[in-house]
């Protein structure tokens, strides 16, 4: 069975862009038409493929198609570059567009080194999203690769280590004055303030849990005041204003400590968030060079956990791990 590329294309179109009329949008047709090729490749494939819901979603079997478009998208973009160079045509073609998924932090510090002096012709669709939900993004086929705290690969997909995160625990020296006296116990972490990026980020959670000695139990932050704060700069301006505490990158918690606006909670503890990359399996040379690129911008990350054990920071107070590994 072959599968008509104006269907597929609509499909994808409109799972992307959550709605029928925004996929009209993007492929300069009416809604009527998107509708009626969707329809179209229901009735060849036997099965519903999307979810008439606000946005729209794809079923399992759409996903399975969706990954297809973006495949055979990216490869026809691809074929069609490289017969323009073999004839020395300078007309462009089509942009060869990357739907990414990537989490704040990366994008704020190491990840954009990858897209420097992309090659003519690529451009890039970020989506922002947590490391931890990112892989999810790549199982509806709505991305072609992601940075994600997932190793476990995704059906269709390869999956490479890039390093580690490292985090620190964060705040306004007025804070930790206030609500850490005596350190970051479990009894002041219950009800302490705490700042979050979004309902995605367990940065938070996962560092009391492991400082309180209580990974895998009861959430020591169960009572404590959470504000969600969904911007990177914002995140870093709140913990100065002295708002609530939160996990900060290590070269933003360095740059911070040092100009005396923010402190550790917890002196000589910190969190490492393993990454990785993950992509379609499909090779095609845009991809291929796109993962190249990732992997040498990672190496400003650190080693991951399971490569070579942490360093142990000096001057560890006694109530608090040497370290903190997330993993």
């Amino acid at each position: 069975m072959t599968f008509d590329p104006d269907q597929l294309a609509a499909l994808a179109a409109c799972v992307d862009e959550g709605t029928f009329e925004g996929a009209a949008r993007r492929l300069q047709v009416t809604p009527s038409a998107v509708s009626q090729r969707i329809r179209a490749l229901e009735q060849s494939v036997g099965q519903v493929l999307v979810r008439r819901s606000r946005p729209v979603a794809a079923t399992p079997a759409g996903e399975e198609l969706v990954r297809l478009a973006g495949q055979v998208a990216l490869l026809t973009a691809d074929t069609w570059s490289a017969l323009r160079s073999t004839v020395g045509s300078d007309v462009p073609g089509d942009p060869r567009r990357l739907a990414l998924a990537v989490n704040a932090d990366s994008l704020a510090t190491w990840f954009p080194a990858a897209l420097r002096d992309l090659p003519a012709g690529v451009v890039v669709d970020v989506r922002r999203a947590d490391q931890d939900a990112t892989a999810a993004m790549l199982r509806d086929g709505t991305v072609l690769a992601a940075v994600t705290a997932d190793r476990t690969p995704v059906q269709g997909c390869r999956v490479r280590p890039l390093g580690a995160m490292r985090y620190r625990a964060m705040a306004a020296p007025s804070f930790r004055g206030r609500w850490f006296p005596d350190g970051p116990h479990a009894g002041a972490l219950a009800v302490a303030p705490v700042v979050v990026f979004g309902p995605d980020d367990a940065l938070q959670h996962r560092f009391a849990g492991r400082v309180a000695g209580r990974d895998g139990a009861a959430p020591v932050l169960a009572g404590a005041p959470v504000h969600r704060i969904p911007s990177t700069a914002g995140f870093v301006a709140v913990l100065a204003a002295g708002v609530g505490w939160g996990m900060v990158p290590e070269q933003e918690a360095d740059a911070h400590a040092e100009a005396g606006t923010l402190v550790d909670v917890a002196p000589g503890a910190w969190l490492d968030v393993p990454l990785f990359w993950q992509h379609w399996s499909v090779r095609t040379p845009t991809l291929d060079d796109l993962t190249a690129r990732v992997v040498a911008a990672a190496r400003a990350l650190r080693p991951g956990p399971s490569h070579v054990p942490p360093d142990v920071p000096p001057d560890v107070p006694s109530n608090v791990p040497s370290n903190v590994t997330a993993g």
